[in-house]
C-alpha cells in the first residue's frame, strides 16, 4: 500500500472514532425511513395472525416489525413493498390452491 493511500485510510479510521465519541460531525448522514408494517397490514385489511400467516412469518415477527423492536429486510421487505402496493393480488397469488407444479 502507498503511503499516500495508508495516509488516508488512517485518518478515516480517526475521524470514525470521534464520530463514534461525539467528537466530531459525520460529514454525511443516511437515514432510511423504516416500513410501516401495520399500515401495510391494515390496508390489505388483514389480522395480525391472517397477515403473518400470509408472508409465512410468526405472528411474533410480525409484532416486532410493527413495534418497531425490529425491521424486515431482504426478501421480506420487498414482498411488504408488493402487498403494499397490491394487497389482493398478493393474496390471489399466495393463497395455498394458487401452487401448481
Amino acid at each position: 500500500m502507498k503511503d499516500e493511500a495508508f495516509n488516508e485510510l488512517l485518518e478515516s479510521v480517526r475521524q470514525a472514532v470521534k464520530i463514534s465519541r461525539g467528537e466530531m460531525q459525520p460529514s454525511r448522514v443516511f437515514r432510511i425511513d423504516p416500513v410501516d408494517v401495520k399500515a401495510i397490514r391494515e390496508k390489505a385489511c388483514k389480522t395480525q395472525e391472517s397477515f403473518a400467516s400470509m408472508l409465512g412469518v410468526s405472528v411474533g415477527t410480525l409484532r416486532n416489525w410493527e413495534q418497531g423492536r425490529r425491521h424486515p429486510d431482504g426478501a421480506a421487505l420487498s414482498l411488504l413493498r408488493v402487498v403494499s402496493a397490491d394487497p389482493q393480488y398478493v393474496e390471489h397469488i399466495l393463497r395455498p390452491e394458487a401452487v401448481t407444479v
